[in-house]
């Protein structure tokens, strides 16, 4: 946490004051909104998740703890448990109008800036979905570090973790996707790709710059 932060009192000080916790709303809100896009692709759904993340800030801030790192990592897990949350969510509806029961209505200019925000994470989304074949918790760690761009300290504050469980998971996925990613490059100069056959595969790029460690 730096000195700013450190001065601002961070979110316990935020949900006891209505000022500061407009405050704390309008310095992380376009990160979270980041976070929500690169994780969903429709307006609502992203306008809905942001808004419970600060909403369960107001029941999660005595769980934050400055000494363990900056204010966006812990949002970061907080966002992540919402999102993860509304998944299961959805997975157990079986009527698709349950998914858009109670939702707010949303002004045209706010759906023309979330859908904006959610084209500019588009490449964040197909990051992720390179990422769905790792177990989940070296999945997770990925995530936030090759996607979300946390530090593997706030990868750990973030999934209330110890560090060196973060990095060995991601040396884990690293090469779990250095292998993959040379398993594709090897289908891509077998001999159906020199052969010009149909049924040639190129490997996944978000894939590739992800396992080399440049995400």
């Amino acid at each position: 946490m730096d000195d700013a932060e450190r001065l601002r009192g961070g979110p316990a000080a935020a949900v006891r004051d209505p000022r500061l916790f407009e405050e704390f709303y309008r310095r992380h809100v376009d990160a979270v909104m980041r976070f929500v896009a690169r994780r969903v692709d429709d307006p609502h759904t992203a306008a809905d998740l942001t808004a419970e993340i600060f909403l369960a800030v107001l029941h999660s801030a005595h769980s934050h703890r400055p000494h363990l790192g900056s204010e966006t990592a812990w949002l970061f897990g907080i966002a992540r448990n919402v999102v993860s949350s509304e998944r299961r969510r959805v997975a157990r509806e079986t009527e698709r109008d349950l998914r858009f029961s109670g939702r707010r209505l949303l002004e045209a200019d706010d759906i023309v800036r979330i859908e904006d925000r959610l084209d500019a994470e588009s490449p964040g989304r197909r990051a992720l979905a390179a990422l769905a074949r790792l177990p989940e918790g070296e999945r997770a760690v990925m995530e936030l570090i090759a996607v979300d761009q946390l530090t593997v300290t706030e990868a750990a504050v973030a999934l209330g973790i110890r560090q060196v469980t973060a990095r060995v998971r991601l040396h884990r996925a690293r090469k779990a996707l250095r292998r993959e990613a040379g398993t594709q490059a090897a289908e891509t100069t077998g001999p159906a790709a020199r052969t010009g056959s149909a049924q040639a595969t190129t490997p996944d790029a978000p894939l590739l710059y992800i396992a080399r460690g440049e995400a």
